[in-house]
């Protein structure tokens, strides 16, 4: 495949960043909803074309004498698939909600995070991640909602990032001080990621900012970024097993708690707390597999929680926020929503033909070589998600005959949303190989870097050495 030699990395970056400042200025939402949706698919072809450009000649970097932008084997998927989710998101945007979204905020959003995972300095990632925080808090503000819990975990967020970069840029390479450093930036993406007990603000922020921000913010999990680059090289195995632990703890919690909701959007926070937290599960092997498996599960969670929050969203501009205590009977109006709820949640849950399962299986492969009762753990995590998911489809598509005198299906527009991460599923799911393969690729690339850091800093290089 021939692609131009131009510098679609940066633009991929920049073109949404610009976009925003452009759509700001027009006052006609519809018209702000078309320009932004032009921007968006401009963006997704310069990052579809950065990752192309990485994929023919192993290597893209910034030409604009940007040097410190780069894309990898851990980033380059990840780069053109968020973008693709900006695209989808504006597409499938309905009428009756354009005066609530912030096309200018959302294109910000995602110029910040294709900023993010382009970026490997420390220094460059950090400030990146604070600065991803303003869009949600602008929307808070706009909203005139209560912005005490989410500014609170946010600022002890910002606060440890801010701590920990500084002490480990002035600190010896050779200080076994250096663990501290490292705990301060586990105990900051903890914060970030919505790890148990420091998950509560991701309720709050689920329920006072449109449902699409919301998504937007949390299924690109930069946290699990920020992780791979800050604090796996240099980490010692032990404080990736005490963060490993934790988040096993609220895999298993908060898929009990999705269990019991009677809320949908409070269901779709506590969904993507106990997936997105198996993706740490695999970090802690340091093992080829398990990492692969770790790796697998967020891309494949970023997928299926993505359409399965875009199906949530398509049912509430129709319906309002539904209570789960009661059955709706809404498949007769919308068969091709239920269909897509359905497949998307149960490859969430890891079932078979979905990306999700072979993601949650090389999760299990790999832990269970080292630690049985973690993959024990795993499997009822996953089982309680698949029961939860299977629940909320009864209650939202069958048990009585709803009544509606206008059409409740989806337009074109979310039709075309639906069909493109729905295909993607199940291609990822039934030939899985190049899918795997880069995340197996990825997984090698950071052993291999953790290694040479860890025989730098003689911090534990044993399970290093045995890993490899």
């Amino acid at each position: 495949m021939f692609v131009p030699n131009l510098p679609w990395l940066e633009l991929a970056i920049l073109i949404p960043l610009l976009g925003s400042i452009w759509v700001r200025h027009i006052h006609r939402r519809d018209q702000a909803r078309q320009h932004c949706l032009v921007v968006t698919v401009l963006a997704w072809i310069a990052a579809f074309l950065a990752w192309c450009e990485f994929s023919i000649r192993e290597s893209s970097v910034g030409r604009m004498g940007w040097n410190f932008l780069t894309i990898d084997e851990l980033s380059a998927p990840l780069f053109p698939m968020v973008s693709l989710l900006f695209v989808l998101f504006v597409l499938a945007t309905v009428r009756t909600k354009l005066f609530q979204v912030s096309y200018s905020r959302r294109l910000l959003s995602e110029s910040i995070v294709l900023a993010t995972f382009a970026s490997t300095n420390q220094v460059q990632i950090v400030v990146l991640l604070l600065l991803g925080i303003l869009p949600p808090c602008l929307e808070y503000r706009q909203r005139n909602k209560p912005l005490g819990t989410f500014v609170f975990h946010m600022a002890i967020y910002g606060g440890l990032l801010t701590i920990a970069c500084l002490w480990l840029s002035v600190s010896n390479v050779e200080s076994n001080f250096r663990v501290i450093p490292t705990g301060l930036l586990m105990a900051a993406i903890l914060v970030r990621h919505g790890i148990f007990p420091m998950h509560c603000w991701v309720t709050d922020l689920v329920e006072n900012v449109t449902f699409g921000t919301a998504i937007l913010f949390l299924t690109p999990m930069v946290s699990a970024y920020a992780a791979m680059r800050l604090v796996f090289p240099i980490a010692p195995i032990w404080e990736l097993q005490w963060f490993a632990s934790l988040s096993l703890l609220t895999a298993v919690y908060t898929a009990g708690m999705a269990l019991v909701q009677t809320d949908q959007r409070r269901f779709f926070c506590f969904l993507f707390l106990s997936n997105s937290s198996l993706v740490w599960v695999g970090l802690a092997t340091v093992t080829p597999i398990g990492m692969t498996g770790g790796l697998a599960i967020w891309f494949a969670a970023i997928l299926s929680l993505s359409g399965f929050g875009l199906s949530l969203r398509a049912i509430e501009s129709r319906m309002g926020r539904l209570s789960l205590k009661d059955y709706h009977g809404l498949y007769e109006h919308m068969p091709l929503l239920a269909g897509f709820f359905l497949l998307s949640g149960l490859a969430s849950a890891g079932f078979p033909g979905t990306i999700g399962f072979i993601a949650i299986d090389l999760l299990f492969d790999g832990v269970n070589q080292i630690y049985p009762y973690v993959g024990v753990a795993v499997v009822i995590a996953t089982a309680l998600n698949g029961i939860s998911v299977l629940k909320v489809y009864f209650r939202l598509f069958t048990g009585k005959r709803h009544v509606a005198s206008i059409s409740l299906g989806p337009r074109w527009t979310e039709r075309v949303a639906l069909l493109a991460l729905a295909a993607m599923m199940l291609i990822a799911g039934l030939a899985p190989q190049p899918f795997l393969l880069s995340r197996f690729e990825a997984a090698n690339e950071l052993l291999k870097i953790r290694s040479s850091n860890q025989a730098a800093t003689k911090l534990l290089p044993g399970p290093i050495q045995s890993a490899n």
